[in-house]
């Protein structure tokens, strides 16, 4: 049996043999390579990496072989990831399906869903987006409106879905739709797939505090889809949902890691704007106390995870953590943007004005998109109020 430390080299001799130079660079948002029916590459490095992992399952290396996954344990996943990391390679397909849904479907799906749509997410050709929000179903997300009548062969969908991340660009949605109008609110919803070209589907990007127009309002007119796009029992579909949202806080407490970044680490950004004092320190009594106390919580986080995983590994997982680390690193990165814009003072303005740098319009940029992550996933005081009831077993 191949022992874990030579795992470990072995990964790191393919990673340095197989990812282009250009592909070991900070991360680039306008660079990123998303799967779908209209994928592109940007360059013909890019498009030679994700083929390389692609072809070793390595989109998704701890999915099943069987659907064209990595096989790998949870212990071999997080050494390929730690070694990517160390050689600064790039993810190499970004996607909902790999985040989210796919790890669902493989919980819940039938043999001939996960026969469809698993190797189809780890090869990148269709891009998912999610239906879960709705104009009037945010937090209270059982209370949607969005219904799905049975019509024998079919069901026929209508209502509207809010916040859907690239619904425009994606090509197949996953959506809660409610199947029984008189069950009690989580009883009478299902999960349902809708293939995003089939008529009466419409997806129309909205206009973010940034100035992005990365999430849309999609809207259903009497779409018709197929029964065997049911994923698990009819009405019983808030029990995928809550799986599905349980990889979705996985997700976003590890976002800090998959997105561009300000150029430099937090020190090196207030060294630059801040200075040094005589003593060389950071010439602000109150930054240098502000950076001290992020990046002890950073290290707090970082230290969770590592937790985490280590629960993962042994098969005995507090489900509190997962719950608890979703919050704190969501809200620690809208402390560190805040810190960054102090930090810059008035050169953290604006995202547009030309007087700007690129890098500092980028900062300011992600502040304001930042904002999102402690509401994707489940809002922040919605999260506490689950950390109190499941976690802490605190009374209603």
């Amino acid at each position: 049996m191949e022992t874990i430390e030579k795992f470990r080299l072995d990964t790191r001799d393919w990673l340095i043999a197989n990812c282009p130079e250009s592909q070991r660079q900070p991360i680039i948002k306008d660079q990123q390579i998303w799967g779908g029916r209209r994928r592109s590459f940007y360059c013909e490095d890019a498009k030679l990496w994700f083929e390389r992992m692609r072809d070793r399952g390595w989109t998704a290396p701890s999915w099943p072989t069987q659907y064209g996954g990595g096989g790998m344990s949870s212990e071999q996943a997080k050494i390929l990831d730690q070694e990517m990391k160390a050689l600064g390679c790039r993810p190499a397909l970004y996607d909902i399906g790999l985040w989210m849904f796919g790890p669902a479907l493989l919980e819940y799906g039938t043999e001939e869903q996960k026969q469809e749509h698993i190797p189809k997410i780890v090869r990148g050709e269709i891009r998912w987006a999610q239906g879960y929000s709705e104009p009037s179903a945010g937090s209270d997300l059982a209370s949607l409106k969005t219904r799905a009548e049975d019509k024998g062969d079919h069901f026929l969908v209508n209502g509207t879905k809010m916040w859907t991340t690239q619904g425009d660009k994606s090509d197949w949605i996953f959506c809660l739709v409610r199947t029984d109008n008189d069950a009690p609110k989580q009883q009478g919803i299902s999960f349902l797939l809708i293939d995003m070209a089939t008529e009466g589907v419409l997806a129309r990007p909205m206009e973010l505090i940034n100035g992005d127009l990365e999430f849309c309002q999609t809207f259903f007119d009497d779409v018709k889809v197929p029964k065997n796009n049911l994923v698990g029992k009819l009405n019983e579909g808030w029990s995928v949902a809550k799986a599905l949202l349980k990889y979705e806080r996985n997700m976003m407490s590890i976002m800090s890691s998959i997105v561009e970044k300000e150029e430099g680490d937090i020190v090196a950004i207030a060294k630059h704007y801040v200075g040094l004092d005589s003593s060389g320190k950071l010439a602000n009594n109150s930054l240098r106390s502000q950076l001290t106390e992020h990046l002890m919580r950073a290290q707090g986080d970082a230290l969770n995870a590592l937790r985490l995983y280590q629960q993962h590994k042994s098969g005995v997982v507090d489900g509190g953590l997962g719950l608890t680390l979703k919050y704190l690193s969501t809200s620690e990165q809208q402390h560190k943007d805040e810190l960054l814009l102090a930090i810059m003072g008035n050169r953290g303005l604006s995202w547009h004005d030309p007087i700007f740098s690129k890098s500092e319009k980028k900062t300011v940029k992600n502040w304001a998109y930042n904002k999102a992550h402690t509401i994707a996933g489940g809002t922040s005081e919605i999260q506490l109020n689950i950390i109190a009831k499941k976690a802490l077993q605190l009374p209603s």
